[in-house]
């Protein structure tokens, strides 16, 4: 059946701050051209951990954004969410204002919240004591309080609440927003995620898992999805935000609509903490009930962002899940990971992926997965190798996987009157 024009969902504006660039065009530009935003950690100590380098965001002022006073008082994971929420406002042409706000929402999802927030209480607690922890510090590690922030700086009074499904979050919180909208909750969303991983704390206890690359001595290699030496994920860290509106809302105000968010589907594994479901069965399910949610045939998908971790097992099980759920059509359908240039967003990856995916769609555009030295005979679909590529196309999916065995599938889908 289907849907009434007020429960059609459009994006009309996209903010991204990111390892490759803080602003959204500036992201784009780079994952256009294969650059890569992996280095050498600076913001934190290095010293005895086993990797060493990350997706580090630079020349990013939150100070010039919410000035000096607020920007002291939230965790980076919100002002990265705050820059993110306010750029996609911008490119959306959408005020929130005393006659529109009840109508607005906003959700933002963190896999992590506060961790540095966390790391650097625990240190000032054992070092100089209790009463020298910040009366801060609570709000500010909170999960919740990045959506809490986007709300209090723009207005926005309707929906709020924090997905906090690990590296699926983000990609919840755009699903959701839209199933918000559709049931009439509110006219516009502000929706996508923030992290700021990039702690002694997060780095240690991913390498206790085995899960981090230790490619010290080329960190830009490092992020290598789909090749067969792939050792681990590389963290990054930033924040992606859409505006989804009710296409009703968007044609009324005459945006700039970007595309249509046609299909969206939520599953679950319950198979293991962290590993996925053998032969890929849940990804693969969220991706046939995405296509079913969109109305849409396999074989109409023009390209397919990953989740794409550099894990050994992610690739092998994903690539089985695409060919589960695509048949066929998989080998015909053009997929990349851009982890391989952003590194690993978490909470926030499922957001960025979407925008970017979005901005493929919008420029006929279709990004790379860089890295791609050695073929794995276990991933041999076409992740559009080192350079990306020129293609128009109507139909994007993006999909994200997190611990605890969530799955997420997402389509946006060009304008069809």
């Amino acid at each position: 059946m289907a849907l009434r024009p007020e429960q059609r969902v459009v994006v009309t504006g996209v903010g991204i701050v990111s390892p490759v660039g803080a602003t959204r065009e500036a992201t784009w530009d780079a994952i256009r051209n294969g650059r890569s935003g992996v280095a050498p950690m600076t913001r934190i100590d290095t010293a005895g951990l086993a990797t060493t380098f990350a997706g580090e965001v630079t020349d990013f002022d939150p100070t010039a954004i919410m000035g000096r006073k607020d920007a002291r008082r939230v965790d980076r994971y919100t002002q990265f969410a705050v820059a993110a929420a306010l750029e996609s406002l911008a490119h959306a042409g959408f005020t929130i204002d005393a006659a529109n706000a009840d109508r607005v929402g906003v959700l933002v999802g963190t896999g992590m919240g506060g961790i540095e927030t966390i790391e650097n209480g625990a240190q000032t607690l054992f070092t100089s004591g209790p009463s020298r922890i910040s009366p801060f510090f609570v709000p500010m590690f909170l999960p919740n309080m990045a959506s809490g922030t986007v709300a209090i700086t723009t207005g926005a009074k309707g929906p709020n609440f924090s997905p906090t499904s690990a590296c699926a979050a983000s990609a919840h919180a755009l699903g959701e927003a839209a199933e918000m909208i559709r049931r009439g909750w509110a006219d516009v969303m502000l929706a996508g995620g923030a992290e700021a991983p990039l702690a002694r704390l997060s780095v240690a206890g991913f390498n206790a898992m085995g899960a981090l690359s230790t490619r010290n001595d080329d960190p830009i290699a490092a992020s290598r999805p789909f090749d067969a030496e792939r050792d681990g994920f590389v963290m990054g860290e930033g924040g992606a935000m859409l505006v989804l509106e009710s296409l009703p809302h968007a044609l009324r105000r005459d945006a700039p609509i970007i595309a249509e968010l046609t299909g969206y589907a939520t599953t679950d594994d319950a198979n293991h903490m962290v590993q996925p479901a053998p032969g890929g069965a849940g990804a693969a399910a969220a991706m046939e009930l995405a296509l079913a949610s969109a109305g849409l045939e396999p074989e109409r998908i023009g390209y397919i962002n990953a989740h794409g971790t550099s894990t050994q097992l992610n690739e092998k099980l994903e690539t089985e899940a695409m060919k589960r759920a695509f048949g066929e059509a998989a080998w015909r359908t053009a997929i990349s990971s851009t982890k391989s240039m952003t590194g690993h967003l978490l909470g926030a990856a499922g957001a960025l992926e979407a925008g970017i995916g979005l901005l493929a769609l919008r420029d006929g555009f279709l990004p790379p997965t860089i890295n791609q030295q050695v073929p794995d005979p276990d991933c041999d679909l076409d992740y559009i190798p080192n350079e990306g590529r020129s293609a128009r196309i109507d139909h994007v999916m993006s999909n994200s996987m997190g611990f605890g065995g969530h799955n997420v599938s997402l389509i946006f889908s060009r304008l069809f009157e």
